[in-house]
């Protein structure tokens, strides 16, 4: 047992003992169950598996391999008590399965797929004053990311093609080298289709330009259809490697280029009024003064224009658009054509209060793209529960900006091998009877989550990182980012001055739409006189999750994982 020592002033140090890393009491019992005479033979470890890790399928050989995979801890005999506690706490014994890959039916309509989808792919920070690039663009796609985002507008010389953020100072970047980067770095993460969504300014002779940009980028990887309109999506399975573009051409060319930047330019990219940002936003109504306020993007305000480059209207695979009319009108189904349909966040909030089921309805069949509302300056994001509990497909989101929405929405992608593509669950599927968000429906399974303790920030962080004059006091926030009824955050005790905290507390979560819930855990240092700090998160689908004790790693704001620090947690279902 090492001591740290830290200064409080010119003549006064505090130490403080720093014990090293040792299994909580229930890990130790477990151990004295499946032991004999000190040793974890293979058999017992084969009975561990099956009764208390829920593997039920595992074999004595599975047993064996792991054993032997895990060498550097192993004993010849078996495990003995540190070992068996190494394992556990290893990236051996993950809380999603390391070897399932794409595993979900990808044969199905595009419609049938929850799609991770980006908002305004190409700028570096905030949506007013940032560079425009294409590293975001590569950086989202190597992240899975399947649906970029390009706004196009004529350059000054109006003799080529840009991409930037309409009437606002962002500095553009030349749209062919972000189509050429888009064809490099499209299918490094994932197989499955990358769609780009082209929100469109051009005239229709740039249209054309554009037109040929794309085919001689992309050349055979670009789908078009046989037909102009679809009358169902093809499936991600049949549209492996192969770029897609969806727009809906404008009504007319925006001459009033000019900068006209709102609002606060100079804001952060990142708010700091909290260290890791706000609490997910609830379902409630917004006033209408804020969606009044709400900078709407002018995609899809209009019906499609005639006039508009033939070899342009060709290259559209998604076509997209409101048509005239109110809601009724956007959310009708054809018989005969698919469509994709954009609406902002706050419509969408709007429209689900009286058109619930009927959006679920459309989105069975169509595709529903969400926005962020314009006035998110600073590039941050919005609940994607909305979206996803109502079918919405493409739930776009500014991928540069670091909040709690945007680690839910890197949980969900974390299912299905990460490709990108989430399959719908059923629920939102079915046609007798229409998923209603609104109705609270039975509990249907209850999730407990045992926080046994965790380790590491000493190895990551600085010794005075979270606290000047002692070791840091974390407490662990557990909850579900789901439909309302299920939506909750609990919280442990603190442990004060230990970089290895052991809360050894059990907490359950009764959840009534299991296929649509994310499990959300987060570390924070207490902090008496000031804001708490930030010890890391990570989300996790629930659909995944595996039962068991299992080690369960740590991500910073950005999504970046930790070297060292981790959790140790058992999950269970009743």
């Amino acid at each position: 047992m090492s001591k740290q020592t830290y200064k409080v002033c010119f003549c006064f140090r505090r130490r403080f003992r720093l014990a090293a890393t040792e299994a909580p009491p229930p890990i130790k019992a477990l151990f004295e169950k499946y032991s004999d005479n000190g040793i974890m033979n293979a058999d017992h470890f084969h009975r561990f598996l099956i009764e208390v890790q829920k593997q039920e399928n595992a074999t004595l050989e599975d047993a064996q391999a792991i054993m032997h995979s895990t060498a550097h801890i192993f004993h010849r005999k078996g495990f003995n008590s540190e070992a068996f506690f190494k394992y556990l706490f290893s990236d051996s014994n993950p809380a999603l399965d390391p070897n399932r890959s794409v595993h979900h039916d990808m044969n199905a309509p595009l419609s049938h797929y929850f799609i991770f989808t980006g908002h305004n792919s190409y700028l570096t920070g905030n949506q007013l004053s940032s560079d425009c690039s294409d590293a975001p663009i590569v950086k989202a796609l190597q992240k899975g990311v399947r649906v970029i985002e390009l706004d196009i507008w004529p350059n000054s010389n109006k003799d080529d093609v840009d991409v930037l953020h309409g009437r606002t100072l962002t500095t553009p970047v030349q749209l062919i080298k972000c189509l050429k980067s888009i064809k490099n770095h499209a299918f490094t993460a994932s197989e499955y289709p990358v769609v780009i969504t082209l929100e469109d300014h051009l005239t229709t002779d740039l249209q054309a330009k554009v037109a040929k940009m794309v085919t001689e980028t992309f050349g055979d990887m670009l789908f078009t259809p046989d037909t102009e309109s679809l009358v169902e999506f093809p499936s991600p399975e049949k549209l492996k490697r192969r770029i897609i573009i969806s727009t809906k051409p404008p009504k007319e060319y925006f001459k009033s280029q000019e900068p006209k930047a709102s609002g606060n330019a100079s804001q952060k990219d990142n708010d700091s009024s909290e260290a890791w940002g706000g609490e997910l936003p609830s379902f409630k109504s917004r006033s209408t003064v804020e969606f009044k306020d709400d900078l709407e993007e002018a995609e899809d305000e209009e019906e499609e224009d005639d006039h508009c480059a033939p070899e342009y209207r060709n290259l559209i695979a998604i076509h997209a658009g409101k048509g005239k009319g109110g809601l009724d009108d956007w959310l009708r189904v054809d018989p005969d054509k698919v469509r994709r349909l954009s609406l902002s966040e706050q419509e969408l909030e709007k429209a689900a209060k009286t058109h619930g089921p009927q959006i679920v309805r459309f989105t069975q069949r169509n595709i529903l793209r969400v926005y962020p509302k314009g006035i998110r300056f600073d590039s941050s994001n919005y609940n994607p529960l909305i979206g996803w509990m109502h079918g919405a497909q493409m739930v776009a989101f500014n991928m540069q900006g670091y909040a709690r929405p945007l680690w839910v929405m890197q949980g969900m992608f974390k299912a299905n091998g990460g490709c990108g593509y989430v399959k719908k669950p059923d629920i939102l599927m079915r046609n007798d009877s229409i998923f209603d968000p609104r109705v609270t429906l039975p509990v249907k399974i209850t999730l407990k989550v045992t926080i046994f303790m965790g380790e590491g920030w000493s190895y990551d962080f600085k010794a005075t990182h979270f606290d000047t004059y002692s070791p840091p006091d974390f407490y662990a926030r557990v909850g579900i980012a789901g439909v309302p009824a299920d939506t909750i955050m609990k919280r442990t005790k603190a442990i004060e001055d230990n970089w290895i905290p052991a809360w050894n507390e059990e907490l359950d979560f009764a959840l009534t739409v299991p296929e649509l819930a994310i499990l959300r855990i987060e570390v924070h240092e207490y902090d008496m006189s000031e804001k708490d700090d930030f010890g890391g998160q990570t989300c996790l689908p629930i659909s995944e999750l595996r039962k068991g004790i299992r080690a369960v790693p740590l991500y910073n704001q950005k999504g970046e994982k930790y070297k060292s620090v981790k959790l140790l947690m058992q999950f269970d279902f009743v």
